[in-house]
C-alpha cells in the first residue's frame, strides 16, 4: 500500500487488501482461469453500464447507482435483520429498479462487507439493470472472475493499485466488455488517473471520487466539490458515498455532477426502494 497510498501504518484499507491477496490465491487454487473463461462462453454480452448511467432524459436527472450492501467495516451490520434471512439481494434489486435506479452496485467481499459472488447473478436475474461488482480488485484473475459471475462493470480503486497495475486491469476489463469505474479519493490518486480518463475506450470507463476516506472511513460530501477543478469531463464523473438527501443531489448537479453511487443511506431504511424515491424526487 505504501507505493499507492504513501502510508506505512496499518489501516483498514491495508488490512482489506492484505486479506484480499490471500483470498485471490485461494480462489485461483479452486477455479482455474480456463474454468472462468468456459463460464464466460455460456454468457451473453454484458449490459451497458456506461450508457445506463451517462444517459439523462431530463435536466434535473441524476443517475443513481444504487448499492446492495449488508455491512461495512465502519458501520458493521447495517440493519439487524441483515444478519440472517432478512437480507435478500434480489428483493432489494427489484425495489431499486422500481424506484428508478439507473444501475446497481453489489458488494461481493465476504469478510468485511458480508457479500458473495453469487449475489451478482441473483441481482441481475431480479432486475434488468447493469450491475457493478464492488470489491477490492487487485489481480487480473478477479476481472475475469467478475465477468464469469455475471458482472457488467467492476470497481478499480486507485489507492489499491500502482499506475501500471491500474492500466493493465482497465485494458483487461475492456477486452471482456466490462465498464471500469476507476475510483479515487486523494488528490495524488486523481492526478495519477486523470491522464487515463477514457482509456482504453471512452465508453468503457467512468471516474469516481469517493467521499469516504478509506484509511479512516470518515465521509465528507464536499470532497467531490473540492476536487472538481481537476476533472476535465464531468459527464463521466461519479460521486460516491455520503449522499443522503435530495438536496445533496441538487448540490452536486449544480456543479455538473450527474451520477451518484448511493448505498448506506438507502440500506439503513426498512424500505430501500422508498428511500431511493425520496432521494431522487424530494418532496415531489
Amino acid at each position: 500500500m505504501s507505493e499507492a497510498g504513501g502510508n506505512s501504518s496499518p489501516t483498514t484499507l491495508d488490512e482489506i487488501v492484505a486479506h484480499k491477496r490471500e483470498e485471490v490465491e485461494r480462489a485461483k487454487s479452486e477455479r482455474s482461469l480456463d474454468d472462468l473463461h468456459a463460464m464466460i462462453d455460456e454468457l451473453g454480452r454484458p449490459r451497458n453500464f456506461f450508457a445506463a448511467v451517462t444517459k439523462h432524459d431530463r435536466a434535473d436527472h441524476t443517475a443513481i447507482i444504487a448499492e446492495i450492501k449488508r455491512r461495512s467495516p465502519s458501520a458493521g451490520l447495517i440493519r439487524p435483520e441483515y444478519g440472517g434471512d432478512g437480507f435478500d439481494p434480489a428483493v432489494i434489486a427489484r425495489a431499486y429498479h422500481g424506484a428508478g435506479a439507473s444501475a446497481l452496485s453489489c458488494l461481493t467481499d465476504a469478510r468485511f462487507f458480508g457479500g458473495d459472488l453469487s449475489f451478482i447473478h441473483r441481482v441481475r436475474d431480479a432486475a434488468p439493470l447493469p450491475v457493478l461488482r464492488k470489491d477490492f480488485i487487485i489481480d487480473p484473475y478477479q476481472v475475469v472472475e467478475s465477468r464469469a459471475f455475471g458482472a457488467d462493470a467492476i470497481l478499480l480503486i486507485a489507492e489499491c493499485l500502482t499506475e501500471s497495475q491500474l492500466l493493465d486491469l482497465m485494458i483487461l476489463a475492456h477486452e471482456l466488455q466490462l465498464t471500469a469505474l476507476v475510483e479515487t479519493h486523494d488528490m495524488d490518486s486523481l492526478l495519477r488517473v486523470r491522464p487515463h480518463v477514457g482509456f482504453p475506450a471512452r465508453s468503457y470507463m467512468l471516474l469516481g471520487i469517493n467521499n469516504r476516506d478509506l484509511t479512516t472511513m470518515t465521509t465528507d460530501l464536499s470532497h467531490t466539490l473540492r476536487m472538481l477543478d481537476l476533472v476535465d469531463d464531468k459527464r463521466v464523473l461519479v460521486s460516491e458515498s455520503g449522499i443522503a438527501s435530495h438536496a445533496d443531489l441538487v448540490k452536486l448537479r449544480s456543479r455538473g455532477v450527474r451520477i451518484a453511487l448511493v448505498g448506506e443511506s438507502l440500506m439503513r431504511e426498512a424500505d430501500p426502494g422508498a428511500a431511493l424515491r425520496r432521494l431522487m424526487n424530494g418532496d415531489r
